[in-house]
């Protein structure tokens, strides 16, 4: 099979393999089982749709998740770029429910109680479950950086790295910053979400400042000892398109950061100063895993079996997308997370009918990144689940990474982000 073609077949809509048999009603004695589902990114909201559809809308499911529409981090760099506008990547909650019957609770969990089974509201009251699905994503470990302990600090030096309102606020400043000024974006040691998601975004404000303000620089201080991913593909772009523009500097590690002054302070280099900050903390799991006594890996991630995402801390409990500790090979992406909330939702579905969970799971990754606004990388992967060492491990020989970036590809990117929205959502 050709790249292209194979590329092709990954599309964001194609099935997880293996997932088929799953109807009809669960729960005994007549009663119908409950699933809650807490967030509605792209790992909570494509569990929640799909446990619905594998049951044949037969298990009652509810999907808390605080904002009022989904929000996609894949495609976001280019509101950050300028192409697109924070509504193009923005995606409402309402077919979910108008569609597939999905209840959707605007609140957000603060405890679990895994004995009782039930989750604890915000706005109060409680939702009672026979299996939860947590997708909480990340947050960020903010005691890493001590002086951007303050709201004000968070609100001067962004991350922008939860697209949505600051997203749209970097863009203000990138706008506001004189020309001749300095973009620096720091990058924290991996794991971390989307691998290749801040060398895209180098590029993007490289892209911005080419057209808009040429005397305008782009540093991009790496914790990592090197370009965690399409390491030959960006620096090529930055070669041909940004020449003398973009300035990458790996082994800085950033401990601290003066807010008032945009200034990075680094563990064993000399301080920067910025026209405009850009830092992205270190992270772990979303906060109400860590409190839930989930994130057994290093107190950041959570483990759990790759047959069913079942918590290995917490029975009845299941975990996707960004929080868990990944396997190997297997990338912290919007695309992976899809692939999980379709795994865990026929689990979950089998498991709630008494039946054996499906054995072989097989999902693949594609993760585009944009060098320009109309040239396009990407790296693929497929992943099998391993019997014998029950994990998830990459299919040798299949995937790989663009041999060069193309308008191709570009148009293959923005097909993937409708085809994944409405996977997920529609």
């Amino acid at each position: 099979m050709q790249r292209r073609q194979f590329v092709q077949t990954l599309g964001a809509g194609s099935a997880v393999a293996g997932l088929g048999g799953l109807t009809g009603c669960a729960g005994t004695g007549g009663s119908s089982a409950k699933v809650v589902v807490v967030g509605g990114g792209y790992g909570g909201a494509t569990a929640a749709k799909y446990v619905r559809l594998f049951s044949d809308q037969g298990i009652d499911v509810t999907l808390i998740e605080p904002n009022p529409a989904f929000v996609s981090c894949p495609i976001s760099n280019l509101v950050i770029q300028g192409s697109k506008t924070i509504a193009d990547v923005t995606t409402p909650y309402d077919n979910l429910s108008k569609r597939h019957g999905v209840k959707i609770v605007r609140d957000t969990v603060t405890s679990i109680d895994a004995d009782k089974r039930t989750v604890r509201l915000a706005a109060g009251g409680e939702l009672p479950y026979d299996r939860l699905i947590l997708s909480p994503g990340v947050d960020f470990m903010w005691d890493t950086l001590p002086s951007m302990a303050k709201a004000e600090a968070k609100e001067k030096v962004l991350h922008a790295w939860k697209a949505g309102a600051q997203t749209v606020a970097l863009r203000k400043q990138l706008e506001a910053m004189p020309d001749g000024g300095v973009y620096a974006i720091s990058i924290p040691l991996a794991p971390y979400r989307c691998p290749p998601g801040p060398y895209e975004r180098a590029c993007m404000v490289a892209n911005y400042f080419k057209k808009a303000k040429p005397k305008s620089k782009v540093m991009i201080f790496d914790a990592n000892d090197d370009i965690t991913s399409k390491k030959g593909l960006f620096m090529k772009a930055w070669d041909e398109h940004y020449k003398g523009m973009i300035e990458y500097r790996p082994k800085h590690k950033v401990i601290d950061v003066d807010a008032p002054t945009n200034t990075l302070k680094f563990e064993f280099n000399d301080d920067f100063k910025a026209g405009v900050a850009n830092v992205i903390p270190n992270m772990r799991a979303g906060e109400i895993a860590v409190k839930t006594g989930l994130a057994t890996a290093n107190a950041r991630w959570c483990e759990v079996d790759f047959l069913t995402f079942e918590s290995k801390a917490r029975k009845n409990i299941h975990v996707l997308g960004d929080s868990i500790q990944i396997a190997a090979g297997m990338p912290k992406s919007g695309h992976m997370a899809n692939q999980h909330g379709k795994t865990c939702a026929a689990a979950v579905v089998s498991l709630l009918q008494g039946k054996e969970p499906p054995q072989l799971p097989i999902y693949a990754n594609t993760c585009y990144s944009f060098v320009t606004d109309e040239d396009v990388v990407h790296v693929a992967s497929v992943h099998r689940y391993d019997a014998e060492k029950k994990t998830m491990l990459p299919v040798a020989g299949a995937g790989g990474v663009s041999s060069a970036a193309s308008e191709l590809e570009g148009r293959y990117a923005h097909a993937w982000a409708r085809n994944i929205w409405a996977d997920t959502l529609a």
